[in-house]
């Protein structure tokens, strides 16, 4: 039951490997519509938001569910490396998981753990869900089961991306043993600033994505960040991002509706 090589997934990490420069936005809001409209519009994948927005589990789940339907690879944003969570988000469709605060060794192996099957991890195997085309013979006609299942997801994994949000390689941890693991390490530009006591875009702030970006050449990843938007990714350091994720929906939203507000005048 091998994964066709047209997966939203496998066409996301074909595209990083390539060089070529993807762009998506965090979805915040629980309306199927939203990631639909996200490919109509022309965004390469989605984050569906686990972390700032008020989408419970239940909400991401339908979310992944109908991007991958849709052919939209859809990351879920989640704050903590929650093992069973993950697995369900991942038996779902999930293209894969964006960890905030990456800056210890334990979080990227417990990242690794909970998205591998042995043994590379410790994901727990089910047949029965839709990643694993619930246990049924493959569309192609091969047949199912879970030597296929574990085939497909071993050679076309998860995506990996870890938010580096502190400056916690200054104090002399290793990025070999935190990042060697991921697809994109990811600057979370507001929160790095703050942790820096800067603006972002600020010249300690501007150094310290430098050497992000550094780092995830020298490992062979790609480099991502966040940016308001594409015109404002080059004044945050972000010009060489291949992983660039762009306000939100409900950013969109509010700047549109702004907008249309003004255009009506007082009356």
């Amino acid at each position: 039951m091998a994964r066709p090589v047209t997966s939203p997934r496998a066409r996301l990490r074909a595209a990083l490997a390539e060089g070529t420069r993807v762009t998506g936005t965090f979805v915040k809001l629980p309306v199927p519509d939203v990631v639909e409209l996200c490919g109509l519009t022309g965004f390469d994948f989605v984050v569906v938001d686990l972390e700032h927005s008020t989408l419970t589990e239940a909400d991401a789940i339908g979310l992944v569910r109908h991007a991958e339907r849709c052919g939209v690879p859809a990351l879920v944003r989640i704050p903590e490396v929650d093992a069973p969570l993950i697995c369900r988000l991942l038996e779902n469709g999930a293209a894969g998981m964006q960890l905030s605060m990456l800056g210890a060794a334990a979080q990227a192996r417990a990242l690794v753990r909970a998205t591998r099957f042995a043994p590379e991890g410790a994901r727990s195997v089910s047949l029965a869900n839709r990643a694993a085309g619930f246990g049924l013979r493959s569309p192609e006609g091969s047949s199912g089961g879970l030597k296929a299942f574990l085939a497909a997801e071993r050679d076309d994994p998860p995506l990996l991306v870890g938010q580096v949000e502190t400056p916690w390689w200054r104090d002399g941890d290793s990025w070999d043993a935190v990042i060697g693991a991921l697809d994109v390490v990811f600057v979370g530009g507001t929160d790095l600033a703050v942790s820096l006591g800067t603006d972002p875009g600020g010249d300690d702030h501007r150094a310290a994505v430098t050497e992000i970006e550094r780092a995830a050449e020298r490992h062979g990843i790609a480099f991502g960040g966040w940016a308001p938007s594409r015109a404002a990714a080059q004044g945050q350091g972000l010009a060489a991002a291949r992983y660039l994720v762009t306000g939100s929906d409900l950013q969109i939203l509010a700047a549109g509706l702004e907008a249309a507000a003004g255009e009506g005048g007082n009356g």
